[in-house]
């Protein structure tokens, strides 16, 4: 089993890094993605998965992207070229907190997804409430051949269909999943099936049932997978064989 987004290199671990990595291998992950949001964050990501022999991803987060470095895809190529980078992200667009004006996250989005086509590095994406801007943005970037996933998605069947159909993009399957009122997701999953998911935790956040209320960790996409299972009536380990193969053909995972 395979978790292709989470944060372990956020503070929140720093308490007891070592004991979260190792119950994540206890419960069967056989690979880990942490992912960084800005520069500083993205070289603590390169750090954790050099110290834990995991993969990582360097990228800005919408969030940051009012403080992207002026050469942004310098600063990148820096952290590309180290070992265990397998992907550039977490970038998108959220206009739900708008931390960052629209101009500026449109801006560093573009930026790295020239980069990514460039490079031929996999992409990690964060969408939220952005849909039209975001998918209109693909459309003039997006090149054939790139690859990326839409982490966390908690999207409308129809926008699933437009992210797997015209991007050829996988879809990040967290513990949004497992929550009572996520009957839309459950749909949308259903319709489209395990050839475009991966699973993920999005660690320290988003636990999923029934570890509601508790910081999350690897070790936990146990439970979205178990679910994952259930609503698709895939047996687990048919499950898990689907959804850690499109993680090695995404990431190389």
């Amino acid at each position: 089993m395979k978790d292709t987004h989470c944060h372990i290199h956020d503070k929140r671990f720093d308490g007891d890094r070592d004991a979260v990595v190792e119950r994540a291998r206890a419960a069967g992950l056989t690979a880990m993605l942490t992912v960084g949001e800005d520069i500083a964050d993205s070289r603590r990501a390169v750090e954790a998965g050099r110290r834990y022999q995991i993969a990582a991803a360097v990228g800005i987060h919408p969030h940051e992207a009012k403080n992207a470095p002026a050469d942004l895809a310098s600063a990148l190529r820096v952290l590309l070229e180290e070992p265990g980078v397998v992907a550039i992200g977490e970038m998108g667009l959220d206009y739900y907190y708008d931390h960052s004006p629209r101009a500026d996250q449109a801006r560093v989005l573009r930026e790295q997804l020239r980069l990514a086509r460039e490079t031929e590095f996999p992409v990690v994406f964060h969408h939220r409430d952005a849909f039209g801007d975001f998918t209109a943005i693909l459309r003039e970037e997006w090149g054939a051949g790139m690859r990326g996933v839409v982490h966390c998605f908690t999207g409308t069947a129809e926008e699933a269909r437009v992210f797997v159909d015209e991007f050829g993009l996988y879809l990040g399957i967290g513990g949004v999943l497992t929550f009572p009122n996520a009957a839309d997701l459950r749909e949308t999953v259903c319709a489209v099936g395990p050839g475009r998911l991966v699973l993920e935790t999005d660690c320290p956040y988003l636990a999923p049932v029934p570890m509601r209320g508790k910081r999350n960790e690897p070790a936990f996409v146990t439970h979205t997978a178990a679910k994952l299972s259930e609503v698709l009536g895939t047996p687990l380990g048919r499950l898990v064989a689907a959804t850690d193969e499109n993680a090695r053909i995404l990431f190389g995972l």
